[in-house]
């Protein structure tokens, strides 16, 4: 079959290290453009728009979206009305809404959307979703603290409404949950711990339940120094799992069955190996739990004021 010609929208670090290599490295797919307003990429036709993008390359098959998600929406629906299938950053959008009016436009017009969550394809997460199948649930605690210095510098639209603060990384926990629980999960209550110049939280406490009474506890948390945390920890009725590192190492009942060997590179690798899957049948694949949960947490939130953080300035 002929190989699907894809576009990058937003030419950002995340673009440059993950989609672009995978994009690539992957012989379905063709590199073929780029749009972006203050970056380029190599070796390909860079237009400062992604209108100009798609009205000069003609024959572009899809378009993957990798700009803040402030202007996911509008991005989507222009790719997938000019007859574009869609592969889509997380977050997906600011609302619900309008996630919900994607996935009715790519039926209508018979187009390939897929959500993107890269933390459910971490290796670990696979393993542990075949141990549950057989164990009782008794509580979770997620535990997700990083530097946001390290990992978002100069990401001032992270602390802008509808930049998502502590659940832009957050939301990566959350999506590892709703691929590993496949019951509803109920945020009970949340506290946002928001800095006096931010209009989006830095830290969060969220309390949650499943529908069979199973806690889940989360701690999300950006001013973390030191040991960068991305954990998961499931109480079962056969003893403990653990999933760390963002989900590429795990512990069964305190014992190490796998050690951190994948990255970011061998996830996005997973993506587009899926989307490329989703694109010859025709098909669409969008996981909205995530962000019910997200907007259900911020529905449920108690506010606290904090700190200013200075790296929320332009």
């Amino acid at each position: 079959m002929q190989p699907i010609r894809v576009g990058i929208v937003g030419v950002g670090t995340v673009a440059r290290e993950q989609h672009i290599p995978s994009i690539l490295a992957n012989p379905a797919y063709v590199f073929a453009a780029a749009s972006s307003p203050n970056s380029q990429a190599a070796g390909v036709p860079n237009f400062p728009s992604m209108q100009e993008m798609l009205s000069q390359v003609k024959d572009l098959d899809a378009v993957a979206i990798c700009t803040p998600p402030q202007a996911h929406y509008e991005a989507a629906k222009l790719a997938l009305q000019s007859g574009k299938h869609v592969l889509l950053e997380k977050p997906p959008c600011t609302s619900i809404a309008q996630l919900s009016h994607l996935v009715a436009l790519a039926a209508t017009e018979k187009l390939s959307l897929y959500q993107t969550w890269h933390s459910q394809h971490a290796p670990g997460v696979a393993l542990v979703l075949q141990l549950l199948r057989s164990r009782r649930l008794n509580c979770v605690r997620v535990t997700w603290k990083e530097d946001v210095r390290l990992w978002h510098p100069g990401q001032t639209w992270m602390w802008q409404a509808g930049g998502f603060g502590v659940l832009d990384p957050g939301i990566n926990a959350l999506s590892i949950l709703t691929r590993l629980i496949d019951e509803p999960i109920l945020p009970e209550s949340s506290t946002l711990f928001i800095p006096e110049n931010c209009e989006t939280p830095i830290a969060a406490n969220v309390s949650m339940r499943c529908e069979s009474g199973a806690i889940i506890e989360v701690e999300l948390d950006l001013r973390h120094v030191g040991v960068q945390t991305w954990d998961i920890e499931f109480n079962t009725n056969a003893g403990p799992i653990k999933l760390s590192a963002g989900g590429s190492e795990l512990r069964v009942d305190d014992v190490s069955v796998l050690q951190a060997f994948a990255n970011l590179r061998n996830e996005y690798a997973s993506i587009y190996a899926r989307f490329a899957d989703l694109v010859r049948a025709q098909r669409s694949e969008v996981d909205a739990r995530p962000m019910q949960l997200v907007a259900d947490i911020f529905l449920l939130s108690k506010r606290v004021t904090v700190a200013p953080y200075l790296g929320a300035a332009p």
